[in-house]
């Protein structure tokens, strides 16, 4: 009875903690997107991240194998002398740089709450990955809910919610773009990342190293060819607020500490948070950026909530199918970022 109890509890403080991470890290953002007279590169905020990530990964790796000399020996192994396996990574890298960056993007130009459902379009695209690429089957409940989210979607961008206190310029096709574009990233990049963790019992704290190696060069690339000029003249860390540094945190700690959560969660409980996240967004949206809510807006949240919860339902069959759908979803939900 304790063990229950203690397990019900966890599972709430992983529910509150993914909820926050992702409503505070989108309402963040958009603030520092739009607030600052010195708007600091994002291209730079998305390679900090990416270095972040890789150290975290390394102190990880550590705790794993023990001391710092076993973590020293598996790096060799696996990174360094492995370069088509550093290879294999560098596609997801690529990828999520894009994606990250289109996050900016799409946040400079559209509201926190409007981001927040739009950006859920990640779950049926997920899906239709999965099936292309992992040769998986989704139930007909699930590709009801896919339907369901995207006509959510779609009434949120017929009639979007606007702010009335954001004083710069603000492109909303250029922003809806950026997250089509995110979308089509994090579903692709997700499901192949997947693909490559289970082709090998390589350590997922090994693999993440190989991909936040290649992250860096990648996401270096980017700030060399987006912003080199600027940077070389008015410097690396131009606009950076502590605001900014608090984006990057929550960019970088909170995808890998949600990463490790999620795994002791199920379907529906993520399902409550991202929806508890699309809520928390809208309120502080209006209180913080006056959003004004229309009636489309509302009900696409809606529709979008609940398509998020039936499509994490679990699958009533019990065929060896499902037993391994299931587990290979547990595995995805432990890359979800």
């Amino acid at each position: 009875m304790a063990n229950e109890h203690a397990s019900i509890l966890f599972k709430l403080y992983c529910l509150t903690v993914m909820t926050l991470v992702a409503a505070t890290y989108t309402v963040a953002l958009r603030y520092t997107r739009t607030v600052s007279s010195q708007l600091y590169f994002s291209t730079t905020a998305v390679c900090i991240a990416e270095i972040i990530k890789l150290f975290i990964s390394i102190g990880l790796l550590v705790k794993e194998t023990g001391s710092v000399g076993r973590m020293l020996s598996s790096i060799r192994e696996h990174v360094f002398g492995s370069p088509k396996e550093l290879l294999k990574l560098s596609v997801p890298s690529v990828v999520y740089g894009i994606q990250n960056n289109m996050a900016f993007v799409a946040l400079s130009n559209l509201d926190a709450a409007v981001y927040q459902v739009t950006y859920q379009l990640k779950i049926p695209c997920t899906a239709l990955c999965t099936v292309l690429m992992l040769n998986r089957s989704l139930s007909k409940l699930q590709w009801f809910s896919v339907f369901m989210l995207c006509g959510g979607v779609t009434l949120v961008q017929w009639k979007p919610a606007e702010a009335s206190n954001i004083q710069v310029e603000q492109n909303p096709l250029l922003g809806f773009t950026a997250i089509a574009i995110a979308v089509l990233c994090s579903g692709f990049a997700g499901v192949y990342f997947e693909k490559v963790l289970k082709s090998s019992d390589t350590s997922l704290w090994v693999r993440n190293i190989q991909m936040y190696l290649s992250g860096i060069v990648v996401t270096l690339a980017g700030v060399y060819i987006t912003d080199g000029a600027q940077v070389i003249e008015k410097g690396f860390f131009y606009g950076y607020t502590p605001w900014v540094c608090f984006v990057i945190s929550l960019a970088s700690v909170g995808g890998l500490y949600t990463s490790v959560v999620v795994k002791y969660t199920d379907n529906i409980m993520k399902g409550f948070s991202a929806a508890a996240a699309i809520i928390l967004s809208t309120i502080a949206s209006v209180i913080l950026f006056g959003l004004q809510i229309t009636v489309s807006f509302a009900t696409g949240a809606l529709l979008v909530c609940v398509s998020i919860y039936m499509y994490g339902l679990p699958k009533r069959d019990t065929t060896i199918l499902g037993t391994d759908e299931s587990a290979s979803k547990s595995k995805e939900k432990l890359l979800a970022v």
